[in-house]
């Protein structure tokens, strides 16, 4: 056996800033850390974004909303108009959304319903509609949607179209780093009326959807997007408070290149199923995947995938005014996950009445209805191991907000704390809450808020908040003096605090109805650390 020494001259370097990962492994195949002395952080110079086609509506509108935060690896040179922003050292900036047609679900029974992801009957023929801001229009329409010109500064485009396409985006170079883009569709009536909202995903190849349904009232799609030039396989199962829904019909499903897929979930089963949860798994290529849900009573919403299973999760930003709040946990490992249950609140971490823990079996759903959990004041659900246990579960929550016939729901899942940096766009003047939670009692944490400027004009501002640790902070976002049109939000959590987890929830009533919105604000991974360039990586060859 001989031994190699190949010095990396930076090629790892450039590697993880493409990709966003850097793995440095030794001769036994285990993590090699990279030392303080070499290792670096450096900007992301690509990133890819994928929003699912937003409504079939004939009374829906959507808005995008396109933002870079200026910081690290950003530019703040004069735009072209196309995407494209200069830097004093002659590198540029691009960040571009373009259409991906649909592509016909061809198993067999893919057809058995004549509805459509709003839970409206299909039609063709539908209205051209009228667009802005170089918005989506047909499917077969290549025009950019939103090019973003500079870091700092939202842009956004919008569609009344009852055909709007999904959209494939890419950002470069200066405009790559923290890139984030908002899909908000209000929609007047009909089958998902109300208030959609989504924070654009990246593609990957898994995904856990707890909370997603197939009972008689609810109309689930699953929108899977293909970024790439070859055909992505991909994989569908659902779980239940009994375990796997068993179904030949969600294997090997083939979404073909630069395309879009939405399949109803209810083809996936001959059972009406609540309280599920759905498994995404990309076999071949990768994909772009988030569940649209229609419910007769309460509205319709995105579903965004919760964060990957672990053995603590927490989900930031309970409305203070939720009538009900609907929790479902699922455990996809071989073992049962023994859940303690608590609510961080404004003043401390307490246990639901009731609800000391929550045993999740193995492989299988559970699901708790949790009521007015919130009692008038804005807090957010912490899940960590109970009893010794360390499976990992994946969880969600449906919200809703008012009462009787005026009922809106969105969804809250599980997510990833908000790390260096996060971003969240398509903030208005009025009707923001910013939730900020940091789980960990004892733990305090300080975070600074900035408001961009906004997409028609505006100055930015930044305001700093302490979070007490084991409690929630609800609060009004700082809104950019000046302000006109909508704008951005970047929280970023001061060093040596506590981990800090956060949502923003928007809400923009229509008529009686309390309609709204909840993303959550993960790490937006604008940076990633790698090996300094002179790092050597031993090999053993034979």
């Amino acid at each position: 056996m001989n031994r190699t020494t190949i010095s990396l001259i930076g090629a790892t370097v450039a590697l993880a800033a493409v990709t966003g990962i850097a793995v440095v492994t030794g001769p036994d195949g285990a993590a090699a850390p990279a030392s303080p002395q070499s290792a670096s952080r450096r900007p992301v110079e690509r990133s890819a974004l994928l929003c699912p086609a937003p409504s079939s509506s004939e009374v829906g509108e959507t808005t995008y909303t396109s933002f870079t935060p200026k910081g690290t690896g950003t530019g703040t040179g004069a735009g072209t108009g196309t995407g494209t922003v200069a830097k004093a050292d002659g590198h540029r900036g691009t960040a571009v959304l373009t259409p991906a047609p649909t592509a016909k679900d061809g198993r067999a029974d893919a057809g058995k319903t004549g509805k459509d992801s709003q839970g409206n009957e299909d039609s063709k023929g539908k209205k051209p509609g009228r667009e802005s801001g170089t918005a989506a229009a047909g499917q077969g329409d290549a025009k950019p949607v939103a090019p973003l010109a500079q870091a700092g500064k939202p842009v956004t485009a919008t569609t009344d179209r009852a055909d709007a396409p999904a959209l494939v985006g890419t950002a470069e170079g200066t405009l790559a780093p923290g890139w984030s883009v908002q899909q908000t569709t209000a929609i007047a009536a009909g089958g998902g009326r109300g208030l959609q909202g989504l924070t654009c995903t990246a593609p990957d190849t898994s995904f856990w959807f707890p909370g997603v349904s197939t009972e008689k009232g609810r109309q689930d799609y699953v929108h899977l997007t293909n970024p790439d030039a070859t055909p992505a396989v991909v994989d569908l199962e659902l779980r239940g408070k009994s375990g796997s829904l068993a179904s030949a019909s969600g294997e090997g499903i083939t979404v073909p290149p630069h395309s879009t897929l939405p399949v109803l979930l209810s083809t996936l089963t001959a059972a009406p199923t609540p309280d599920a949860a759905l498994h995404v798994a990309a076999r071949e290529g990768r994909v772009g995947a988030s569940v649209q849900a229609a419910d007769a009573k309460l509205g319709g919403d995105w579903l965004p995938a919760a964060a990957d299973p672990g053995p603590v999760a927490v989900l930031p930003g309970i409305p203070a005014d939720a009538t009900s709040v609907h929790l479902v946990a699922v455990a996809p490992g071989d073992a049962d996950a023994d859940l303690k249950v608590q609510l961080a609140t404004p003043s401390g971490l307490i246990t639901p009445a009731g609800l000391e823990s929550l045993r999740v079996k193995s492989g299988m759903t559970a699901s708790v209805e949790l009521g007015g959990v919130t009692k008038g004041e804005a807090g957010s659900l912490v899940l960590t191991p109970a009893n010794g246990s360390k499976a990992p579960v994946a969880a969600a929550l449906r919200v809703t907000r008012g009462t009787g016939g005026k009922q809106e729901m969105a969804f809250l899942p599980a997510t990833r704390p908000v790390g260096a940096r996060a971003t969240v766009a398509d903030n208005r003047a009025k009707g923001g809450t910013l939730s900020l939670t940091a789980p960990e009692k004892g733990k305090d944490a300080k975070v600074k808020v900035t408001a961009s400027a906004g997409s028609g004009g505006g100055e930015p501002v930044s305001k700093t908040y302490t979070v007490r640790g084991g409690s929630t902070l609800a609060v009004e976002p700082p809104v950019p003096p000046g302000l006109r049109g909508s704008y951005a939000l970047t929280v970023e959590p001061a060093a040596g605090g506590g981990p800090v987890y956060a949502s923003r929830t928007l809400t923009l009533p229509q008529g009686g109805l309390p309609a709204f919105t909840i993303q959550t604000l993960p790490d937006d991974r604008g940076t990633v650390v790698v090996p300094g360039a002179r790092q050597d990586l031993s090999l053993l060859l034979d």
